[in-house]
């Protein structure tokens, strides 16, 4: 491994690189907010139905970023660019913006067979366009430094440009988004959403996604570049090389794991912590500040986090916040949280508590990842850092599926119902709720259990791969 002699790695590149996951964020978190509530209350799609449609979708990512993460390692888009995956990145952003808006078109004319069909096409052509973002962008924190103590600063910026694009979807869209209407039955007015509004909202979005993308490629430098045995595999060699590769690297394995339980019960579920304030509190417009509050241990360990971690290592500092998260989970079932402002007070304590392990975890996963594709190339010394991202992605994406289809069975249970003006049962706001708790703690003990028991990269093993670093 060697690194090429560019200028010093600094702020250029940890602005840069926080910059394209807020592009990455623009689009994910709109989506991931947004879509399943557009689809089930303005477009009308049946809950059960969604569930199906988002796990085909991501069960078609099991193919399509396997094969985008190598043609990633294995072709360059321009002969002039020195770069191997800013390309990509400008490519990907271009059919990305086209795809997010397909998702947000207004088809309520369409007969039902039309827009479950056109649920699942847009989903799957966007998925393409996301990876084609998000494998390269994802696979840069490897190539950017080889130092792990910079890896953690870029881990940590990364996690700050991905928190921006949720705070202002969760502050500003509401109050464009939603309509008060009075309940026909209750007589209260009720928080609907304005379907119709998201596609030019899903424009602007694209738009400034594209543009700090752009931003990434002007500002970031590749400067790690990885000396493989021989050339690397392609076709369903590559398939079976990465498969093998990712799958015998432990660490990477307790990774996903981990990944997948943060994303499918904390990321993907927003759309709950949404309905709580829309049937619940029945005010949409506070929405942001819960969203603000929830984000609060996130903002104290980006200042803290680097000392904590050279002291105890990130596997320890992780293990221990996931289960003051999970602890946390089960006592907010037993808060009595009413309807009102102190209620909703003790609702964002409660959100707080929850997230302390998570935040821990999504700003130091990246660097995480990082030290496992290092332990890859040392252990194989094949160059697959997009091959191998490309799989930690799939399972990402594969878990945003799974924790929407767990959201629309997990509604199914306690009563939803379906469609534009549909009236709902005066105790669902409470249900919601206590179903919001529950798949937010058990995120955080599945993700504690993998990184107490699977995952082995501890401080002694960070230490040696410091330790050991090729300059």
């Amino acid at each position: 491994m060697k690194e090429q002699n560019i200028r010093p790695f600094g702020w250029m590149d940890k602005i840069g690189y926080a910059m394209g996951d807020m592009g990455c964020g623009f689009s994910f978190q709109l989506v991931s907010t947004f879509m399943q509530l557009f689809y089930l209350q303005y477009i009308g799609i049946k809950a059960t139905d969604y569930a199906v449609i988002i796990l085909i979708s991501k069960a078609f990512d099991a193919v399509n970023d396997v094969v985008i993460g190598n043609l990633v390692d294995t072709t360059r888009l321009s002969k002039k660019s020195k770069s191997k995956y800013m390309p990509w990145i400008i490519a990907g952003g271009l059919i990305l913006v086209i795809f997010n808006v397909m998702l947000f078109a207004p088809i309520t004319s369409l007969p039902y067979a039309g827009k479950y069909a056109w649920c699942l096409i847009a989903y799957c052509l966007w998925s393409i366009a996301y990876t084609m973002v998000n494998v390269p962008y994802g696979s840069l924190h490897s190539v950017i430094t080889s130092d792990p103590q910079e890896r953690v600063s870029l881990s940590t910026f990364r996690s700050v440009g991905a928190a921006l694009p949720a705070i202002v979807i969760m502050i500003v869209l509401p109050g464009i988004v939603y309509n008060k209407v009075k309940n026909p039955v209750t007589g209260i007015e009720e928080e609907i959403l304005k379907g119709e509004t998201l596609l030019p909202v899903a424009l602007v979005m694209s738009v400034v996604a594209f543009a700090t993308l752009w931003g990434t490629t002007k500002l970031v430098k590749e400067r790690v570049q990885r000396e493989d045995d021989g050339q690397n595999s392609t076709g369903m060699k590559a398939f079976f090389s990465a498969f093998k590769s990712f799958f015998t690297n432990r660490a990477m394995v307790g990774a996903t794991i981990a990944s997948v339980a943060s994303v499918a019960l904390f990321n993907s579920t927003m759309a709950l912590n949404n309905m709580v304030f829309q049937y619940f509190f029945q005010d949409t417009g506070k929405v942001g500040i819960a969203m603000i509050g929830s984000y609060a241990p996130m903002v104290v360990f980006m200042a803290l986090l680097g000392k904590l971690t050279a002291k105890f290592g990130k596997k320890s500092v992780i293990v221990t916040c996931m289960l003051i998260g999970a602890a946390s989970g089960l006592v907010s079932l037993f808060v009595p949280i009413s309807a009102d402002a102190t209620g909703m007070i003790l609702y964002i304590i409660c959100l707080m508590g929850l997230n302390i392990g998570n935040a821990v975890f999504q700003i130091s996963v990246w660097a995480i990842v990082a030290d496992c594709i290092e332990v890859s190339y040392r252990k194989t010394g094949k160059s697959e850092e997009g091959s191998l991202y490309a799989l930690y992605s799939f399972f990402r994406k594969l878990a945003q599926g799974i924790g929407q289809a767990v959201v629309s069975m997990g509604l199914v249970a306690i009563g939803f119902v379906e469609g534009e003006n549909a009236v709902q049962a005066a105790d669902f706001g409470d249900k919601v709720k206590n179903l919001y708790f529950i798949v937010l703690a058990a995120g955080s003990l599945i993700a504690f259990l993998a990184m107490a028991f699977i995952y082995n990269i501890g401080k002694k093993e960070e230490q040696e791969l410091a330790n050991t670093v090729e300059k």
